[in-house]
This record gives structure tokens, C-alpha cells and sequence, in this order.
């Protein structure tokens, strides 16, 4: 899963130079949303309309979705919780904010009942949005690592009921296990970027991952026996250097990680691709036997990103979609019937990243 909202935007600048796509890529009939060679996708609709919309996750009910924004018309500076209805989502219904209003939000995740949110905000250091950083060092894309995020439980209705985190440095990236037993999240509380997991309440605190790279980005597998994340393995005296210094200014470069599987307590970790360039955003299938995820390795300038299924032992790489910009941060609902996702497909030529649901066929 992605964490902040700012990747996007990131990736989005880099996405509106892309070329056309080729004439063989195109929208199917009767399906407006959906390209023809897209065959595991059915019935897209569209949730969201304008700004960037990113990480939307569903409740344990499947009837509503957490998810982040920083659509200025809904009066946020920067990235906020919102919680959105499936059944009433439309351009002229303002999703519900459940977070603050102050601050950078990010990750956030419906807890077991539906009735409360697990995310992170920065709104304990400062009130105020934190400035962005430049979009690369060096000439290199970059992802800010704020150190004020804290992890948060928030009512629906936006009461936090209590704080997870309160170490000092970067928590964030939380997710819960389907079982309802566990959290997993990011945090430099060692001083580099590992996985942690801990109860509901915050207690119980485990470090899963203590391998030099940031490692982010984890879910359970359906089960709650094993996790799927992101991760970048420097090697090289520069790309470890590379890595010290930019984490040293709350900075890490997105641009070369893979994706591993571990147990949740860190055993068994392997590493299931070998693509290069940005891999990333995973998420278990229904069945545990494979990952979606989203990818750049096939692209020579960076772009497009698009969806990606191989299985858990990292054959039989299969294309999702077809889109020439972005596709990402995708999530099987919890009885597996569909895929949402975030995309700038059919945006206008703006750079509005918007949601979207689907029938998903295996």
C-alpha cells in the first residue's frame, strides 16, 4: 500500500508526458471505463471525481471504504481520512472526513466492527500541512518519511479514541489482519524503515523485518499467517550511502523496490519478484496464492504504472490493466467479488487520481 498521498502526485506529474496509447489499447463497449484486453475486470464505476484519491480500503462489512484525499473543493490543504458509502457514492455527494483536519493523514484502515479507523497523522508536531519536499534530490524521485506521523483510532464520526504510536520518528502504514487480532506497520523507531506488528491497542509491540531498506507497504494474507510488502535492498557502498543520506533528511527514493513475503513474525521472508524499476502496493488474492500489485518495470521513462498478479512463489507474472498512466494501490473486497483501485484513467488530461471499483474474474 502506498502511504502517502504525495507519491501520487509524484508520479502523476511524470505520467502527463506519456505517450498515446497504442491503438490496440482501447476503451471497451459498453463497459466505458474499462479497456478491451482488461478481461478480469467487469462493470468498472468510478467513486471519486477530482483531486487525488489514493489508498481506499474496505470495512470488514464491504459496504464502505476509508480512503485518502486532498480534493481542494472538500476544504483540505492537504491529504485527509475520508470514509466513503458504496451505495451513495456520486459526484454530488461529499464523502464524510474522519480525520482531524489537521496535519498529513495517511494509511488508514477500518479495525474489526466497522465502527472505528486506524490511521496516521502528523498533526501532534504541527497543526499545519507539512511542506513538501522538492520532487527529487539529486535528480532522483523522492518520498518524504515525516517523523511527526503517529498511528491514530478515529470514530466515524472523527473522535480519535486513543494514540497507537508515541515513539519518536516516523509510524505509519498501518493495516489489520482479517483475523481482527493484529496491526502491522512502518516504523524507524530502530532507526531505519522496518516492520512492526502489535495488538489492537497498541501493546505488544514486534519487530518482523531488521534487513538495511525500507520496508513498507505490508498487508496480512487472507489468513493473518503471512505478509506481502515492498521493500528496497540497497547493496552497493553508493546505493547504501544513497540510502543513509537521503533517510537522513526524512527521505527515501521509491524507485527501485521488490516485493517479499514473510510470516508475521518475520520468518520464511523470500522474495517473489526480480522486475526492477518500482514495484510495489500489494495485495493478497482471495485465495492467498497470489498478490496483486502495481508496476513500472515494463516501462522505459518510468511510466505507466499498471496492476500486476503473480503467484506467491513469483511465476506466472500476469498484466491487469492497460492504462498508459497510473494504476495502483489495489484491494480485493472481503468476500474477493471485486477489486478497487486508484487510476487516472479517463481523467481528462488532468491530474485527478480517482477511485474505482470492479467486478474482479478470475
Amino acid at each position: 500500500m502506498y502511504k502517502y498521498l504525495i507519491v501520487v502526485t509524484i508520479l502523476i506529474s511524470a505520467c502527463q508526458t506519456s505517450p498515446k496509447k497504442e491503438a490496440a489499447i482501447t476503451p471497451a463497449s459498453g463497459d466505458t471505463l474499462r479497456y478491451d484486453q482488461e478481461i478480469h475486470l467487469k462493470n468498472i464505476r468510478q467513486l471519486t471525481w477530482g483531486g487525488n484519491n489514493a489508498e481506499a480500503y474496505w470495512s470488514f462489512d464491504g459496504t464502505k471504504l476509508v480512503f485518502q484525499s486532498d480534493f481542494n473543493e472538500w476544504n483540505v490543504s492537504c491529504d485527509q481520512i475520508f470514509l466513503l458509502d458504496l451505495a451513495t457514492a456520486s459526484p454530488e455527494n461529499q464523502p464524510a472526513m474522519v480525520s482531524t483536519g489537521m496535519g498529513r493523514t495517511t494509511c488508514s484502515y477500518f479495525m474489526p466492527g466497522d465502527s472505528t479507523v486506524v490511521y496516521a497523522s502528523t498533526h501532534l508536531g504541527n497543526e499545519n500541512c507539512p511542506e513538501n519536499p522538492p520532487r527529487t534530490i539529486d535528480g532522483k524521485y523522492v518520498w518524504p518519511v515525516y517523523s511527526d506521523y503517529d498511528i491514530f483510532v478515529t470514530t466515524l464520526t472523527g473522535e480519535i479514541t486513543s494514540q497507537l504510536t508515541d515513539t519518536p520518528g516516523y509510524d505509519a502504514e498501518a493495516t489489520v489482519s482479517p483475523k481482527g487480532d493484529r496491526i502491522v506497520f512502518t516504523s524507524m523507531r530502530t532507526g531505519d524503515l522496518e516492520l512492526f506488528t502489535m495488538n489492537l491497542d497498541g501493546s505488544d509491540v514486534r519487530q518482523v523485518t531488521d534487513e538495511l531498506g525500507y520496508d513498507g507497504g505490508a498487508f496480512f494474507s487472507p489468513d493473518g499467517e503471512k505478509l506481502i510488502f515492498r521493500a528496497s535492498r540497497p547493496k552497493t557502498d553508493e546505493e547504501i550511502e544513497t540510502y543513509k543520506s537521503l533517510l537522513a533528511q526524512g527521505l527515501v527514493q521509491p524507485t527501485q523496490m521488490e516485493l517479499f513475503i514473510c510470516n508475521a513474525d518475520g520468518s520464511d521472508l523470500r522474495q517473489i519478484t526480480n522486475l526492477g524499476n518500482a514495484n510495489w502496493a500489494p495485495f493478497f488474492h482471495p485465495s492467498g496464492e497470489k498478490v496483486i500489485f502495481s508496476s513500472n518495470h515494463a516501462s522505459q521513462r518510468g511510466f505507466p504504472f499498471n496492476l500486476y498478479m503473480i503467484n506467491t512463489d513469483g511465476t506466472e507474472l500476469e498484466k491487469i490493466t492497460m492504462d498508459d498512466t497510473f494504476d495502483s494501490f489495489p484491494m480485493f473486497s472481503p468476500d474477493g467479488k471485486y477489486l478497487i483501485w486508484a487510476s487516472n484513467r479517463f481523467n481528462g488530461g488532468t491530474r485527478d487520481t480517482n477511485l474505482f471499483v470492479a467486478e474482479f474474474l478470475d
